[in-house]
Protein backbone atom coordinates (compact mmCIF):
# COMPACT_ATOMS: atom_id res chain seq x y z
CA UNK A 1 0.00 0.00 0.00
CA UNK A 2 1.16 3.50 -0.82
CA UNK A 3 0.98 6.03 2.01
CA UNK A 4 1.57 9.79 2.09
CA UNK A 5 2.81 11.26 5.36
CA UNK A 6 2.68 15.00 6.01
CA UNK A 7 4.92 16.09 8.87
CA UNK A 8 3.36 19.16 10.51
CA UNK A 9 1.61 20.56 7.41
CA UNK A 10 0.94 24.30 7.57
CA UNK A 11 -1.13 25.27 4.54
CA UNK A 12 -4.72 23.99 4.37
CA UNK A 13 -4.94 24.37 0.58
CA UNK A 14 -1.96 22.06 0.08
CA UNK A 15 -3.43 19.44 2.40
CA UNK A 16 -6.80 19.68 0.62
CA UNK A 17 -5.12 19.13 -2.75
CA UNK A 18 -3.17 16.20 -1.32
CA UNK A 19 -6.37 14.71 0.08
CA UNK A 20 -7.87 14.84 -3.40
CA UNK A 21 -4.78 13.14 -4.86
CA UNK A 22 -5.01 10.45 -2.17
CA UNK A 23 -8.65 9.76 -3.03
CA UNK A 24 -7.80 9.58 -6.75
CA UNK A 25 -4.98 7.09 -6.14
CA UNK A 26 -6.28 4.91 -3.26
CA UNK A 27 -3.48 6.28 -1.09
CA UNK A 28 -3.75 6.54 2.70
CA UNK A 29 -2.87 9.95 4.18
CA UNK A 30 -1.10 10.34 7.53
CA UNK A 31 -1.07 13.77 9.21
CA UNK A 32 1.43 14.46 11.98
CA UNK A 33 0.59 17.22 14.46
CA UNK A 34 0.77 20.03 15.03
CA UNK A 35 -1.31 20.98 12.01
CA UNK A 36 -1.24 24.62 10.93
CA UNK A 37 -5.02 24.59 10.45
CA UNK A 38 -8.22 22.82 11.42
CA UNK A 39 -9.38 19.91 9.27
CA UNK A 40 -12.78 21.62 9.24
CA UNK A 41 -11.49 24.75 7.50
CA UNK A 42 -13.19 25.86 4.33
CA UNK A 43 -9.80 26.03 2.54
CA UNK A 44 -9.34 22.29 2.87
CA UNK A 45 -12.84 21.65 1.60
CA UNK A 46 -12.38 24.05 -1.33
CA UNK A 47 -9.11 22.40 -2.40
CA UNK A 48 -10.40 18.88 -1.93
CA UNK A 49 -13.73 19.76 -3.59
CA UNK A 50 -16.31 17.12 -2.71
CA UNK A 51 -13.82 14.27 -2.33
CA UNK A 52 -12.60 14.80 1.22
CA UNK A 53 -15.24 12.56 2.76
CA UNK A 54 -13.73 9.72 0.68
CA UNK A 55 -10.18 10.36 1.92
CA UNK A 56 -8.76 7.75 4.29
CA UNK A 57 -6.51 9.55 6.74
CA UNK A 58 -5.06 9.18 10.22
CA UNK A 59 -3.84 11.95 12.53
CA UNK A 60 -0.89 11.41 14.91
CA UNK A 61 0.22 13.41 17.94
CA UNK A 62 3.87 13.45 16.81
CA UNK A 63 6.43 11.67 14.62
CA UNK A 64 7.18 9.07 17.29
CA UNK A 65 3.48 8.17 17.45
CA UNK A 66 3.52 7.70 13.67
CA UNK A 67 6.66 5.50 13.67
CA UNK A 68 5.30 3.34 16.52
CA UNK A 69 2.07 2.61 14.62
CA UNK A 70 3.39 2.17 11.06
CA UNK A 71 5.94 -0.31 9.76
CA UNK A 72 7.25 -0.54 6.21
CA UNK A 73 9.62 1.27 3.90
CA UNK A 74 10.06 4.98 4.61
CA UNK A 75 11.15 7.46 1.93
CA UNK A 76 11.79 11.07 2.89
CA UNK A 77 11.38 13.92 0.43
CA UNK A 78 13.58 16.86 1.22
CA UNK A 79 15.49 19.56 -0.58
CA UNK A 80 18.57 18.06 1.10
CA UNK A 81 18.17 14.67 -0.58
CA UNK A 82 20.85 13.57 -3.03
CA UNK A 83 18.90 11.00 -5.06
CA UNK A 84 16.01 11.56 -7.45
CA UNK A 85 12.65 10.06 -6.53
CA UNK A 86 12.96 7.69 -9.51
CA UNK A 87 16.07 5.98 -8.10
CA UNK A 88 14.02 3.81 -5.72
CA UNK A 89 12.04 0.64 -6.42
CA UNK A 90 8.41 1.04 -5.33
CA UNK A 91 7.09 -1.88 -7.40
CA UNK A 92 6.30 -4.33 -4.59
CA UNK A 93 2.52 -4.09 -4.22
CA UNK A 94 2.63 -6.12 -0.98
CA UNK A 95 4.92 -3.64 0.76
CA UNK A 96 3.77 -0.72 2.92
CA UNK A 97 5.49 2.28 1.38
CA UNK A 98 5.50 5.60 3.24
CA UNK A 99 6.38 8.82 1.43
CA UNK A 100 7.20 11.38 4.13
CA UNK A 101 7.06 15.11 3.35
CA UNK A 102 7.99 17.98 5.66
CA UNK A 103 6.18 21.14 6.56
CA UNK A 104 6.11 23.83 3.91
CA UNK A 105 8.29 26.37 5.74
CA UNK A 106 11.15 24.25 7.07
CA UNK A 107 10.75 20.67 5.84
CA UNK A 108 11.73 17.66 7.94
CA UNK A 109 14.23 18.31 10.77
CA UNK A 110 17.73 16.89 10.17
CA UNK A 111 17.60 14.70 13.30
CA UNK A 112 14.67 12.79 11.76
CA UNK A 113 16.36 12.49 8.35
CA UNK A 114 19.83 11.45 9.56
CA UNK A 115 19.05 7.76 10.31
CA UNK A 116 17.40 7.45 6.89
CA UNK A 117 19.91 9.41 4.78
CA UNK A 118 19.99 6.62 2.17
CA UNK A 119 16.19 6.99 1.80
CA UNK A 120 16.17 10.77 1.30
CA UNK A 121 15.16 11.99 -2.15
CA UNK A 122 14.82 15.29 -3.96
CA UNK A 123 12.96 16.02 -7.16
CA UNK A 124 15.50 17.26 -9.72
CA UNK A 125 15.11 20.94 -10.62
CA UNK A 126 17.11 24.01 -11.57
CA UNK A 127 19.02 26.14 -9.11
CA UNK A 128 16.40 28.88 -9.56
CA UNK A 129 13.90 27.09 -7.30
CA UNK A 130 14.47 25.74 -3.80
CA UNK A 131 11.50 23.35 -3.88
CA UNK A 132 8.24 22.67 -5.69
CA UNK A 133 4.84 23.17 -4.10
CA UNK A 134 4.14 20.39 -1.60
CA UNK A 135 0.96 19.13 -3.26
CA UNK A 136 2.68 19.01 -6.66
CA UNK A 137 5.59 17.06 -5.20
CA UNK A 138 3.27 14.56 -3.53
CA UNK A 139 1.41 13.96 -6.81
CA UNK A 140 4.66 13.44 -8.76
CA UNK A 141 6.01 10.93 -6.24
CA UNK A 142 2.75 9.00 -5.81
CA UNK A 143 2.29 8.67 -9.55
CA UNK A 144 5.88 7.43 -9.96
CA UNK A 145 5.13 4.65 -7.47
CA UNK A 146 1.86 3.89 -9.22
CA UNK A 147 3.64 3.78 -12.59
CA UNK A 148 6.06 1.23 -11.17
CA UNK A 149 3.06 -0.79 -9.93
CA UNK A 150 1.32 -0.52 -13.33
CA UNK A 151 -1.36 1.79 -11.85
CA UNK A 152 -2.82 -1.07 -9.83
CA UNK A 153 -6.60 -0.78 -9.34
CA UNK A 154 -6.85 2.59 -11.11
CA UNK A 155 -9.10 3.34 -14.07
CA UNK A 156 -7.63 4.26 -17.43
CA UNK A 157 -10.98 5.51 -18.76
CA UNK A 158 -13.42 8.09 -17.40
CA UNK A 159 -15.92 6.00 -15.41
CA UNK A 160 -19.10 7.86 -16.36
CA UNK A 161 -18.63 7.89 -20.12
CA UNK A 162 -18.40 5.29 -22.85
CA UNK A 163 -14.86 4.22 -23.71
CA UNK A 164 -15.50 5.67 -27.17
CA UNK A 165 -17.03 8.92 -25.91
CA UNK A 166 -14.97 11.19 -28.18
CA UNK A 167 -15.50 9.06 -31.26
CA UNK A 168 -19.26 8.91 -30.57
CA UNK A 169 -19.61 12.67 -30.01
Amino acid sequence: MINVVLFEPEIPGNTGNIMRTCVATNTHLHLIKPLGFSLDEKYIKRSGVNYIDKCHYTVYENIDDFFEKNKGSYYFFTRYGHKPHTSFDYSNVDENIYFIFGKESTGIPPHILKPYIDRCARLPMTDNVRALNLSNTVAIVVYEALRQQNYRDLLFDEPHKSKNFIEES
